[in-house]
């Protein structure tokens, strides 16, 4: 599952293949609308909850609120039913999604990351990330970036600062699913599923916050 972007998505995977999936853009309604999509897609396979082996979830970087609700959904499941949690980053799951429609390194993955900035980050391929994803404004990177594809809404939202913007717009727990499988057969270690937060949250104490003890 992930909800790193306004995308709710949340798919299974049988360690060999997607055996089911369902996805919904909208941004305000993550915590409304992940557990009725990881009902549809268990009832798409007809297994129950309890046939799950391991969860992969959705590490961002995205925007605090939606990106908890992954999280703390995919803990819970994890402890429920005393399986592993694995993380995935956001923006590989993307990379691999874009791989497998046909995108060929090297390229770049961008989301939305609000404030007139994207989350970004330089593949050599779909499955090989070049350094750590970053947060910035489109202008600032556009000539370090030039002549790249770049792939996610971010790109899209920003045509002027990257020219080659293509799709997948966002990512999809299909892919995030397959490239976590695909890890752990070959014996990878994955990352611990914890926000990848890459700048503070927008709502933080005031600077000139007192605090009140009793006497």
């Amino acid at each position: 599952m992930d909800t790193a972007t306004p995308a709710v998505t949340v798919a299974l995977h049988d360690g060999t293949s997607v055996v089911a999936e369902t996805g919904q853009v909208d941004a305000r309604r993550h915590g409304e609308l992940l557990l009725p999509a990881v009902d549809r897609v268990l009832a798409e396979a007809g297994v129950k909850l309890d046939a799950v082996t391991d969860v992969a979830v959705g590490v961002g970087p995205g925007p605090y609120t939606g990106l908890r609700v992954g999280l703390v959904t995919a803990a819970t499941f994890g402890s429920a039913l005393s399986v592993p949690v694995h993380g995935v980053c956001t923006l590989d799951a993307l990379a691999y999604a874009a791989g497998l429609d046909g995108l060929e390194g090297p390229f770049v993955v961008a989301t939305d990351a609000r404030r007139k900035e994207v989350y970004w980050a330089r593949y050599e391929d779909f499955r090989t990330r070049d350094g750590e994803p970053s947060v910035d404004r489109p202008a600032d990177i556009a000539e370090r970036l030039a002549g790249l594809p770049v792939a996610g809404a971010g790109a899209l939202l920003y045509p002027g600062a990257f020219p080659d913007a293509r799709g997948p717009e966002h990512v999809s727990a299909a892919a995030l699913a397959a490239l976590a499988a695909e890890q752990l057969a070959a014996g990878a270690a994955l990352l611990p599923p914890q926000p990848l937060y890459l700048r503070r949250p927008d709502a933080q104490v005031p600077k000139n916050y007192k605090v009140v003890t009793p006497k």
